[in-house]
C-alpha cells in the first residue's frame, strides 16, 4: 500500500511570498499542498477544515498572528506541526515560537537555503531550528542554542 503523502498548509499574508513557497514546495512530488491562508485567523478556520499535516506560518500576520493560531490551532489538532518562518533572527523570537508549540523555526532569509530539509526533518518527527549561529537540528546539529520551551 502506497504511503500517504504529508499534507501541507501554507500561511503568509504577503501573496508574492505564499506564491513562491507553493512553486517551491510543488517541485515535491512526496508533498501535497492542501491550500493557503492570508492570516492567522484564515489558518484556523483552513486547519479545522483541511486538517493539514503540517502548517508552513509566517508570524507577523493580521487579524491574528502566527503564534496565537499556531496555539489554538495546535490545541485543536495536536498532531499538526507548524513550521513558523520569520523575518525576526532572534533567540528571543526562535525561544517565543518553541514555547508557542512551534516544531520548528526557519528565517525568511534561509529559506532557500533550510525549507525543504527543514520540512523533511519535521515530516519524519524531528525538530528544526535554524538561527545564525548555526542550523541546528537532532538530525545532525548541535541543539544546545534551542531554548528550552
Amino acid at each position: 500500500m502506497e504511503k500517504a503523502r504529508p499534507r501541507l498548509l501554507i500561511v503568509d499574508d504577503h501573496e508574492i511570498f505564499r506564491r513562491g513557497l507553493r512553486t517551491v514546495l510543488e517541485t515535491r512530488s512526496d508533498l501535497e499542498i492542501v491550500g493557503e491562508a492570508t492570516d492567522g485567523l484564515d489558518a484556523i478556520e483552513k486547519a479545522k477544515l483541511w486538517k493539514p499535516d503540517l502548517i508552513v506560518m509566517d508570524v507577523s500576520m493580521p487579524k491574528v498572528d502566527g503564534l496565537q493560531a499556531m496555539r489554538i490551532i495546535r490545541e485543536q489538532q495536536p498532531d499538526t506541526k507548524v513550521l513558523i518562518l520569520s523575518q525576526h533572527d532572534s533567540s528571543f523570537m526562535l525561544g517565543a515560537a518553541l514555547k508557542a508549540g512551534a516544531s520548528g523555526y526557519v528565517t525568511k532569509s534561509q529559506v532557500s537555503r533550510s525549507l525543504l530539509g527543514a520540512i523533511d526533518t519535521l515530516i519524519e518527527g524531528k525538530p528544526f531550528s535554524w538561527n545564525s549561529e548555526e542550523m541546528t537540528s537532532s538530525a545532525g546539529g548541535s541543539s544546545e542554542h534551542l531554548p528550552t520551551a
